[in-house]
Formats: structure tokens, C-alpha cells, sequence
């Protein structure tokens, strides 16, 4: 299990910088690779898309919120996914703590539990600090920028409790599933976002081809 901490700053105040982190529709084409599919109920459906050079995979699962807490500005969000090519799947626990750094500016701390199985797995190891702390400075910029390009939203969200879910006399009706028609995700490139992790990864392996073919030729001769 690899335990990561990451933070970013949002150039809104916090009761706005929340309503848009728990909007998860609203922030998905923020996240580099992902792309929210459909929501049914509180369950967000999805995929994230991942590349290196010419070989892509995708992870598809879905995310749920465990906990949200509106006074604390404190949210968890359970997440799970499955390598479409079947060969690992990815959980994560996913803990957001927001921090009021001044009236217009909100820092958010992001602690992640992620557990990799599977071949992906082997791949993966020693490298997520530094993805993921390159993929978060990519998602605050993206988020900051859509930001910038929207009008602010001074509302606070809707606190979700008991009494609200509870229906007066009536049976409660099933969850709907909503498609979202979203533009398609460009599949993260491992590659440029985590640098020389990835190479020194690949380097024994393109070692150990050349030598295997440097022991060819001399059998061949």
C-alpha cells in the first residue's frame, strides 16, 4: 500500500473552494486522464486513461463520498477500478482537509491510500509519490483556471443529513443512472509526468534487451 500527501492552493475562499471540490462532476475534466461516464445516485462512474509511449490502459471503476463533513471541510471519497486489459485493479481512500490560508485563498490537503495489484503493480511501485504530486499540481492548475473562467459561486453546499434522505410515508425510489456527455480524456502520459522515475525503471529493462541481443548475434556467428 503506498500512503501519499499532497497539497494545493485554490484562489477562491473556502465555503466556495468546497462547493466545488464535492461537486465531482464539475471538477472531473480537471483531473488529468479522467473521465466521468455516468452517476447513479451518490456513485460517480468513470475511467482513467494511462499511457506510456505507444502501450495505454485504462482503469474503470467508480468513486463514492464516505464521509463529508460541511462544517469541517472535511471529505472522503472511496474509489475503485479495474484494469480494462485485466492485468491489475486500484483502490484508494482519498481524505480532503481544506484550510483557509487568507479571505480569497484555500489550501487543500489531499491524503491518499492507493493499493495496486496485479502487473500494473510492478510497474507502479516507487514512482505514485511522484506522479501523483505532478498530476495534483496539474489538477490545481486546471482547477484555478476553469475558476478564473467561471463567475464566483458564493453559495454554500447542501449539508446532507438523515432528515433529508428520509422520505415522509413513501417508499424511497430507486437511483436513477445518468449518463454525462463529456468531451473524452487524453490518457495521462507516464512518461512526461514522471520523469526520470519512469526511466530509471525502463533503463534496466532496455539493458537487459540489448544484452539479450548482443548474446543472438554472437550465437548466430
Amino acid at each position: 500500500m503506498e500512503k501519499l500527501l499532497n497539497e494545493f492552493t485554490v484562489n477562491r475562499p473556502i465555503e466556495e473552494t468546497w462547493a466545488v471540490l464535492t461537486d465531482v462532476e464539475r471538477i472531473a475534466p480537471c483531473l488529468p486522464g479522467a473521465e466521468l461516464q455516468e452517476i447513479e445516485g451518490d456513485i460517480y462512474r468513470g475511467v482513467v486513461k494511462v499511457k506510456l509511449g505507444p502501450v495505454s490502459t485504462a482503469f474503470k471503476g467508480h468513486a463514492q463520498f464516505v464521509e463529508r463533513d460541511d462544517a469541517a471541510h472535511l471529505a472522503g471519497l472511496k474509489c475503485q477500478g479495474r484494469d480494462t486489459s485485466g492485468k491489475g485493479n486500484a483502490d484508494a481512500l482519498i481524505t480532503a482537509q481544506l484550510e483557509a490560508v487568507s479571505a480569497e485563498t484555500t489550501k487543500c490537503v489531499v491524503a491518499t491510500e492507493l493499493h495496486i495489484t496485479g502487473k500494473v503493480a510492478q510497474f507502479g511501485r516507487g514512482i505514485m509519490g511522484e506522479v501523483s504530486e505532478k498530476l495534483m499540481g496539474q489538477f490545481a492548475h486546471n482547477l484555478n483556471t476553469m475558476l478564473d473562467e467561471t463567475a464566483p459561486d458564493t453559495t454554500a453546499p447542501e449539508a446532507i443529513t438523515p432528515e433529508a434522505e428520509a422520505d415522509t410515508g413513501s417508499e424511497p425510489e430507486a437511483p436513477t443512472v445518468r449518463p454525462i456527455h463529456g468531451p473524452a480524456a487524453e490518457p495521462i502520459e507516464l512518461s512526461e509526468v514522471a520523469g526520470r522515475a519512469v526511466l530509471k525503471r525502463l533503463l534496466p529493462l532496455f539493458g537487459g534487451l540489448v544484452l539479450l541481443l548482443l548474446i543472438l548475434r554472437r550465437m548466430r556467428k
